[in-house]
């Protein structure tokens, strides 16, 4: 059967482009290497935007060794309670007795009633690694909660900036004209409110207003300090945002894909999601990454200035403002929350512009 199809092949018409291969040298036609293979399979490879910026991330060493450092963090504030035995509230105990020789310990030392209990009972106890505070509480433990709540107020205050921020820009820049006029008034007057005074105000008047709701609830922790924080973050934080979208929209909007999109028949709000917002991913990636840092610095210093956490519960800002009486004789005590505040602050940033990098279609 296939002989007879050879020879139809063969008889084939007179002006056919059909090729027959048994009149070719068969050393014509060499094999494809192992290496035109591969980039054969390299060429066809398909690929979509965020594999593209993520191969281009993972070439990117700064970036790679920020990630490095905020898992690191990450994993040390969350595994760290699981072995270290004591609370952040917790005042050191020997036995079911508050020990007050305990106050004020050095990194790996213990208290004499700590000591005694080791030599009669034989047990070892856990070191405090980082020593103790004025109040005896283990150090280390109050900057692994201190570090998780300064970590969680300024990712949470990123995507409350992200989410209002990116909607209020991206109406006000596309629709333009009256729209965009009158909501621009609206951030001019919203950026000339004191941050700072509208916190101490809140923090007052809510404070009557939200502790009976808080009680027995998870934000009572927190405290109606941090929660008209939030609020803040919320009324003023975003204006930045704001603009940076819209100014980036204006700029967007007028190109010849929009305007194709618009002659189709395309909605706005897919016009927005498939083709303007896309182009300003790397105003969005660097303001957000940026936004984290700054809340916390925000927090710090509110917290420093006693309107951040509520006691016992702390953050890096309240731990640096609780050592600065005993900087001198205990400066551990400020170096550490200072330097896990800049190594953060160092690795958002990093990270942040090698993700612009990245993802950046102007840079590819």
């Amino acid at each position: 059967m296939e002989a007879q199809n050879n020879e139809v092949l063969k008889r084939r018409q007179l002006l056919s482009s059909q090729i027959d291969l048994s009149k070719f040298n068969k050393d014509i036609f060499e094999k494809a290497t192992d290496d035109e293979k591969r980039q054969q399979d390299v060429m066809g490879e398909s690929t979509t935007f965020f594999k593209d910026g993520m191969r281009r991330l993972r070439k990117n060493p700064l970036a790679m060794g920020s990630i490095v450092v905020l898992v690191l963090i990450l994993l040390t504030i969350i595994i760290a309670p699981m072995f270290c035995p004591y609370s952040y509230s917790q005042i050191t105990n020997v036995g079911g007795r508050r020990d007050k020789s305990a106050a004020n310990l050095g990194p790996m030392e213990y208290s004499q009633l700590e000591t005694q209990y080791m030599e009669e009972t034989g047990e070892k106890l856990f070191p405090h690694l980082l020593g103790t505070d004025s109040l005896g509480r283990d150090y280390f433990i109050r900057v692994i909660y201190g570090t998780r709540v300064s970590l969680s107020v300024g990712v949470v205050a990123a995507v409350m900036v992200l989410i209002i921020g990116l909607l209020y820009g991206s109406i006000a820049g596309y629709f333009g004209g009256t729209v965009d006029l009158i909501m621009m008034r609206i951030v001019d007057i919203i950026y000339s409110l004191p941050d700072m005074l509208i916190i101490i105000l809140l923090s007052v008047v809510l404070n009557e207003t939200l502790t009976p709701l808080l009680a027995g609830t998870a934000l009572a922790k927190l405290g109606t300090n941090m929660i008209s924080m939030f609020i803040v973050f919320a009324l003023l934080y975003w204006v930045g945002m704001a603009r940076l979208i819209r100014g980036q929209i204006l700029t967007i909007k007028n190109n010849e894909y929009v305007l194709a999109a618009r002659a189709i028949g395309t909605k706005d709000g897919r016009i927005l999601r498939k083709h303007i917002l896309p182009n300003c991913l790397s105003v969005i990636i660097i303001t957000t990454a940026l936004q984290v840092p700054s809340a916390i610095f925000t927090e710090s210093y509110l917290s420093f200035l006693g309107l951040g956490v509520s006691a016992p519960l702390t953050s890096l800002g309240s731990l640096a403002n609780d050592a600065r009486g005993a900087m001198q004789s205990y400066p551990h005590r400020l170096v550490v929350p200072a330097i896990i505040i800049c190594l953060i602050v160092l690795a958002l940033n990093l990270l942040g512009d090698g993700l612009r990098d990245a993802f950046d279609s102007k840079l590819k």
